[in-house]
Parts: structure tokens; sequence; C-alpha cells
């Protein structure tokens, strides 16, 4: 299995647990916060999801084209994600649009040869476009953590946060 294989299957991975946590959640998790001013379970995974569009939007704009809403632009002129108002229950479709996105993109500037634009001077995965599907492996890991803080603070009992932590299964296969 080349680097780059083992990178796409991780990143898969990354999706399934993606998946599984969604699963998990009610409706009224979505709405759940730490009740001191910080992120609800919503807006993390929406942070999650438009992290991909974002970075895409900056870096290869032809990529980030299928997520966005070219009749609806923001403040500066640019079009909007396509998700920005779904409902939560929707935002499943957003990261894996999102993720598909993502490896085209890598696998076309791979191929090409071509690194990644950098309007913002910010370094935009110089060393191999391939870096941004770990880059977001490791942001989604980060959000998902804070995700089951919030279940947990939310009152999920032991038993089901122990039935939460089984996607880490996914990880070991």
């Amino acid at each position: 299995m080349s680097d780059l294989d083992f990178l796409l299957e991780s990143f898969r991975r990354n999706a399934r647990v993606n998946q599984a946590v969604l699963t998990a959640l009610t409706p009224e998790d979505f709405a759940l916060s730490d009740g001191r001013g910080g992120w609800t379970i919503e807006r993390h995974l929406r942070h999650m999801a438009g992290f991909r569009v974002g970075w895409l939007w900056n870096m290869t704009p032809e990529h980030a084209r299928p997520l966005l809403d070219e009749t609806r632009r923001d403040a500066d002129g640019d079009p909007q994600w396509r998700w920005q108002d779904s409902p939560p229950a929707e935002l499943g479709e957003a990261l894996t649009a999102g993720d598909e996105a993502a490896v085209r993109a890598v696998q076309a500037h791979l191929a090409s040869g071509e690194p990644f634009a950098d309007p913002w001077n910010e370094g935009t995965y110089r060393s191999s476009p391939a870096h941004f599907l770990m880059h977001t492996i490791v942001h989604d890991s980060h959000h998902r953590g804070q995700i089951m803080a919030l279940l947990r603070l939310g009152g999920r009992s032991r038993e089901q946060m122990d039935a939460l932590e089984e996607h880490w299964a996914i990880w070991c296969e």
C-alpha cells in the first residue's frame, strides 16, 4: 500500500467515524453546549463541514464549486456554502460532499504536480497537497472530542457514552 493509499484509507475511516457520531445524535443533541458560551454540537459539526469548503475555496476554487450555491453571495461577493442555512440533520451530507471534493482536489494536484494556491500566504500544504487530508482528520478529531464532552455534559449515561466510544473500532480494523 502506498503512502497515499494509506492516507486515503485513513480519510475514509475518518468519514465513517463522523457518520457514527452523527448517527448517534438526537435532534435535541444539536443544541447542547457547555452553558458558558461555548459552541453547540451543531456549531462544531457545521464548522467541521465548513472547514473543507473554506480551505478548498482558497486553495483550489474549481474543486470547491460543487459545495457552493452560486445564486447566493456573501459580503465579499463570494458564493455561499450550500449548507449555510441547512438543518443540522443535513450536515452529514455536507461532510460527505466536502470529503469527496477534498479527495478530488488532492488527487488532481498530486497528478498535475501543481501546488495549491496560497492567496493569503499562510502556507497551503507546501510539502504535499495530501497533508490537507491529514489536517482534516486531525481537525475533525479535535471537534469530535469536544462533541463527546458536550454529550457527556448533556447527560448521556455511562452506557450511552461507552456505546459511542465503540467508533474507535473503525481505527483498529
